[in-house]
């Protein structure tokens, strides 16, 4: 199945989905009851890859804790106020085992949900949580040593990072999984990179997943690299992705990899064989509304930008419909998805849902949503199934004052693409509150010596320009506050 060069990604929580199918059609819907229907409208959006959040094995000790530790369940009762025990499921990433829940109806019908969105044209993508298992996971028992152990000394220095697990007619103490920046996660217990057999347990576990989908989204995958390894536990350890990428591609050259990564670390996991990083870096710059800031990082080398995964919101994030209001947010979204990179969509942000949901629950709230952004993500849905944005050639364009002494036109971030075709978009976006103006010369020769219609896909507008004032003088752009085009130029008779 080919991918083309800048795909589509709709993640789903899988647990959230069968219950409200379950609650719709009033039956019990498992993973191979999902109807065609959902199917069909995701490949209708244009997506590429379904990423299906929280299907592997968790345990009842992963439960126990999330419906027992206070800080989280407060939480969950400000996302469900009707909040029962039944609808805390446990952490998606307590994983037990890398099989599929029960509940859900086990691997035979994950393997026949895959083969189902491949009859539709899209891939299949699943979790691996690399630095932590849950803590009722059977390598506990069975292979204490893959574990991270530890001293009375760490517990009582640190006693939110250790626990003490049951082991034969006594306990042991051993290490939750966490990050150098904040205590650990109290349903997890980390895996000890230091030691080669842990990391051949992994290495195995990956090799055997990889048969059961298209694609992995790696959990935090930057804790394993050796440095930030070494600063949070203070053991040295060899590199783990580089070595477990190869093995996987020795088998599976097509398999997708994709890292959670943060503190500026992309351009080091892309290096070390994944084939997409997050890009928290411009949605943090988007929140703080700072075009510069914005423009500088999209000035980056195309080679970097193609494995960047852009996006608004995720199950970590808040909402994009609380953290961009009103026209904010469809100046956020032009910028985020007609950019180059792998456009990361999640589930409810088409409908401009406003509650995240834990990933530790398996029920959300009834939301109405928002008619206005269900439209804007229509058209611009509409606008990503285009080749020009799946295949073309993306280029930043700069943004020249409107007049002397109008220093407006730092407020814009303006791109162009090229088609394969030779067809030409040029996207602008008014990231700013207040009336802005600029003259953006275009750099394509081919407009001289003609007269162009420029068409806006989004208010149905048209404009003639001459092409050599657009490669002389420049576009000059004109727009309200936070205003989005998307222009097609289109040779003028």
């Amino acid at each position: 199945m080919a991918s083309p060069r800048y795909p589509a990604l709709y993640q789903v929580n899988t647990r959230v989905w069968l219950t409200e199918l379950s609650r719709t059609l009033g039956r019990s819907v498992g993973l191979t009851e999902i109807p065609d229907a959902e199917l069909d409208r995701l490949a209708e959006y244009g997506f590429d890859w379904v990423w299906l959040l929280s299907v592997w094995q968790t345990g009842l000790q992963g439960q126990r804790i999330s419906r027992t530790n206070p800080q989280w369940r407060h939480e969950f009762e400000q996302t469900l106020p009707d909040l029962t025990d039944a609808d805390i499921a446990g952490s998606g990433f307590a994983i037990a085992r890398y099989r599929v829940h029960s509940e859900l109806g086990g691997d035979n019908a994950l393997a026949a949900l895959r083969k189902r969105l491949r009859a539709r044209g899209m891939k299949l993508m699943l979790d691996f949580v690399p630095n932590h298992t849950a803590i009722d996971h059977h390598w506990v028992d069975e292979h204490p040593d893959y574990y991270l152990a530890a001293t009375e000394p760490d517990w009582i220095r640190s006693p939110k990072n250790y626990t003490r697990v049951p082991s034969g007619n006594g306990t042991r103490l051993m290490a939750h999984g966490r990050d150098p920046y904040f205590d650990g996660w109290p349903d997890t217990l980390q895996l000890d990179y230091s030691n080669p057999a842990t990391q051949e347990a992994m290495t195995t576990e990956l090799m055997r997943i990889a048969e059961q989908c298209d694609g992995l989204r790696c959990d935090m995958a930057m804790l394993l690299v050796p440095s930030v390894f070494e600063r949070t536990w203070g053991r040295k350890t060899p590199s783990f992705w580089p070595t477990a990428i190869a093995r996987l591609r020795a088998e599976h050259p097509a398999f997708c990899m994709m890292a959670e990564v943060y503190w500026n670390m992309e351009w080091e996991l892309q290096q070390q064989g994944f084939d997409y990083t997050y890009d928290k870096g411009l949605y943090d710059r988007l929140r703080e509304r700072q075009p510069g800031t914005i423009r500088k990082h999209l000035q980056a080398e195309i080679a970097y930008q193609d494995k960047l995964v852009r996006f608004l919101e995720n199950h970590d994030e808040p909402r994009a419909a609380t953290t961009f209001p009103g026209p904010v947010h469809f100046a956020a979204a032009a910028i985020t998805y007609l950019a180059p990179g792998l456009r990361f969509f999640h589930q409810g942000q088409l409908e401009g849902y406003l509650h995240r949901i834990s990933p530790h629950l398996g029920r959300g709230p009834h939301e109405s949503g928002n008619d206005e952004i269900r439209r804007f993500y229509q058209r611009l849905l509409a606008l990503l199934r285009q080749p020009i944005f799946r295949d073309g050639a993306w280029q930043l364009l700069n943004c020249d004052p409107g007049w002397s002494g109008n220093d407006s036109h730092e407020h814009f971030v303006v791109f162009g693409w090229r088609g394969l075709d030779a067809d030409l978009i040029i996207v602008q976006v008014n990231l700013s509150d207040q009336p802005s103006q600029c003259h953006v010369r275009l750099p394509y020769p081919e407009l001289d010596g003609r007269r162009w219609r420029l068409h806006d896909a989004l208010r149905e507008v048209g404009y003639d320009w001459r092409g050599d004032d657009l490669r002389g003088c420049g576009l000059f752009l004109d727009a309200t506050p936070w205003q989005v085009a998307v222009y097609s130029l289109q040779q003028h008779t």
